[in-house]
């Protein structure tokens, strides 16, 4: 997936204040340095699930599809 820069960080504004901190936290602090399968699923993430899904699977009230389980992971060290 191709993005901008300016793109993707408009993305990372979600609905929910909440989200936008933990996404703004795990952006400056470890996208830029993530293998690309992660950096994929970030993008994947952010531009196709849906807010009260990412944060049921970050705060651990559901389990993560496969495809994001390790992504999730690593935001939940980012709460």
């Amino acid at each position: 997936m191709n993005i901008t820069e300016g793109r993707l960080r408009w993305l990372l504004r979600r609905g929910m204040k909440e989200l936008d901190v933990l996404m703004e936290r795990y952006y400056a602090s470890r996208y830029h340095t993530a293998p690309r399968e992660e950096k994929a699923a970030f993008l994947r993430l952010i531009t196709l699930a849906e807010d009260p899904d990412i944060w049921a699977w970050i705060m651990g009230y559901a389990e993560p599809p496969d495809e994001y389980a390790a992504l999730i992971a690593q935001l939940r060290t980012h709460r």
